[in-house]
């Protein structure tokens, strides 16, 4: 059974929960503890114990930490691969590839550690110097989720413990494993005892005891749109300081003069790879009428030969998806499709087994055509392998219902002109922007985040990670 980590100590949990492969229900990953209220009440008590020695700590303290815990990650990112593929349902090449990226941001982090910089300014007035530095916000929460299990708690974790900041982490309950894994390779590279501390539970329970708690100074989450609503009004109710990655309805748009392979890749890979769980999949694919019919036509032949299967079974192209009740809701919305009118070009069949004939969360993955950007499949965010194509005359209606939606995260285009590509990359209503390119798929060293209801507050990752998890001070001193 594994066990939370709170102020330095592995602690039981007031309950058990079961860490299940989606690949294979049969599997039992793992018993991971479960805390209550109390304990995650502790686990904050302990964070701000720890929190004035580590925001006052070296510079190269906090590298050596976050540059070992990174190798050992890069260095054992076979093992840790197969377990994120084995819990999550996530390929095993792109559950390796996951676990390398979170190496890197911890690399990444080290680095920006002793990278740490402020301003000496003039003052108007003769006589005062003036000092504009960067000082760690406190206690910070982080509440993470279960499609990336171990690259989203490392671009959080890493830059709180980089910039001086003690932390509380709350994974998803769907994949324990990989935050316990982190959890045991930061305690073992010598983080002082409650530096950071890992509370898996339920959400209800322990992250709303940290939404809760005045101790807590900072709340960073990635989640649903409902729930970071609830974090967003937690948070200002007691003044909190608060960041929030939510949904999105990402658009791909294909141009008339696009490279036909390029589009396909890019539509194919940004929408059913992970099996459309990524918060940039895009699952509104714009296609102007000049090559809608060939695009469409080359899409559905490459889905003949995607391989749904096991994830961590060699070949596989589409893992299952992540549980019992995401898969009830992506083959409800390939009925709502249906029931609104689209075509079901290609998939959307729930199989049950894999090649093995294990019991695992697997369907085919669902490509509609003859939509209308009214539909629900094309407002409302699935999460799955489900894809709409719109049809449209031109670049400009293209554009228009590409920032049709609430959402601003990604959004990508694959065409062959420069003059389109460049309005594209400045009219775009979102936080990243993709050309020739998958919209799922992005560099750890530069910022993550979008607009409108998708993102809220400083982005994540990179060097502008420091808006969030440090706060500024101005010092003036008289000579």
């Amino acid at each position: 059974m594994f066990k939370n980590l709170i102020g330095g100590e592995w602690v039981e949990g007031a309950s058990v929960s079961r860490n299940i492969n989606p690949s294979d229900t049969r599997d039992v990953v793992g018993e991971y503890a479960q805390a209550d209220a109390a304990q995650a009440r502790a686990a904050i008590a302990a964070a701000q114990a720890a929190a004035p020695a580590w925001g006052l700590s070296t510079p190269q303290q906090r590298f050596d930490i976050l540059d070992a815990a990174g190798s050992e990650i890069l260095a054992r990112k076979a093992e840790l691969g197969d377990l994120l593929a084995r819990e999550e349902g996530k390929t095993l090449p792109e559950a390796i590839g996951e676990v390398v990226r979170a190496g890197n941001i911890f690399k990444f982090f080290a680095g920006e550690a002793l990278r740490a910089s402020g301003d000496v300014v003039a003052s108007v007035r003769p006589g005062v110097g003036v000092e504009v530095t960067r000082e760690p916000v406190g206690v910070v929460g982080l509440i993470t989720p279960w499609n990336f299990p171990i690259a989203i708690p490392a671009w959080k974790l890493a830059p709180a413990l980089a910039f001086g900041n003690s932390v509380v982490m709350k994974p998803a309950d769907l994949v324990p494993g990989s935050a316990w894994a982190l959890a045991d390779i930061l305690h073992r590279a010598g983080l002082p005892a409650g530096v950071f501390n890992l509370v898996m539970g339920r959400g209800s329970v322990v992250g709303q005891a940290m939404l809760d708690d005045p101790r807590v100074n900072a709340i960073s989450f990635t989640g649903s749109v409902g729930t970071g609503k609830q974090v967003a009004a937690a948070c200002v109710a007691r003044m909190a300081k608060f960041q929030l990655e939510m949904g999105g309805k990402n658009p791909f748009i294909v141009l008339d003069d696009a490279d036909l392979g390029v589009a396909v890749n890019c539509a194919v890979n940004s929408g059913f790879f992970s099996t459309g769980q990524r918060c940039t999949a895009s699952s509104r694919v714009i296609v102007t009428e000049g090559i809608h019919d060939k695009f469409v036509a080359a899409v559905v032949e490459k889905m003949k030969s995607i391989k749904v299967d096991d994830a961590r079974k060699a070949g596989t192209d589409i893992g299952p998806v992540v549980d019992e009740k995401q898969l009830a809701q992506d083959l409800e919305y390939v009925a709502i499709g249906k029931g609104e009118g689209a075509t079901l070009a290609a998939g959307g069949e729930a199989l049950g087994r894999n090649s093995e004939g294990a019991p695992g969360f697997y369907m085919t993955p669902a490509l509609f055509t003859d939509t209308t950007p009214e539909m629900r499949i094309n407002q409302e965010e699935i999460f799955g392998p489900v894809v709409s194509v719109i049809r449209v005359k031109s670049y400009d209606e293209a554009l228009a219902l590409a920032n049709d939606t609430p959402f601003g995260l990604a959004s990508g285009i694959a065409t062959t002109s420069l003059k389109h590509a460049t309005h594209f990359k400045r009219h775009a209503q979102a936080g990243m922007t993709m050309v020739n390119l998958p919209t799922a798929g992005v560099d750890y060293h530069v910022p993550f985040g979008g607009r409108k209801g998708s993102s809220y507050g400083p982005r994540e990752q990179g060097r502008y990670a420091a808006e969030f998890f440090t706060t500024v001070k101005t010092s003036y001193t008289q000579a």
